[in-house]
């Protein structure tokens, strides 16, 4: 599975109030009206920048807060790739693979905002095209990547009417 887009830079410990305030998730439950706040608190003009395929790209601990699953909607929504960061919070984690949005873990102080960057899931590395670095990330265990490329559980089990991971 390769992905790739340009880079959205942010720092450590990106709640999920950051990812999607709260104050928009009591106005609606669509996604697509929701996506059009994603990182507004840190980056106002966030979804007018984003191209579909593009990567969020942060530090330690991204995600952390409450485990609310609008936050990776509202980020697969915004048509976002991807969200690259050294550590994410464990159910944000496990929410993000549920929904099949791709998370990756590798040390992204060589990512630089506006850097254009290719992800390979099944070789698990990424290359930043801007700078010519290999970098490579923590593969997803092969139950991750078939719920990912499945498009997250629910279409898993659509698909197979059970949990198959064989």
């Amino acid at each position: 599975m390769k992905l790739t887009g340009k880079c959205h830079k942010f720092g450590n410990d990106v709640n999920t109030d950051y990812i999607i305030s709260g104050r928009h998730k009591f106005k609606t439950l669509d996604m697509k009206e929701l996506a059009k706040y994603v990182m507004e608190d840190l980056d106002p003009d966030f979804y007018s920048k984003v191209n579909a395929g593009d990567f969020i790209v942060a530090g330690t601990n991204f995600g952390c807060g409450s485990s609310r699953e609008q936050a990776p909607l509202a980020i697969i929504n915004a048509n976002i790739g991807a969200v690259v960061a050294k550590s994410f919070a464990r159910i944000f984690y496990r929410n993000c693979i549920n929904t099949g949005l791709p998370l990756i873990e590798c040390d992204t102080d060589q990512i630089n905002a506006g850097d254009e960057l290719e992800i390979n899931l099944d070789e698990g590395t990424l290359f930043n095209k801007t700078t010519g670095k290999v970098i490579s990330i923590a593969p997803l265990p092969p139950v991750m990547l078939k719920i990912l490329t499945e498009g997250g559980l629910v279409e898993h089990f659509k698909k197979h009417g059970t949990f198959n991971f064989d």
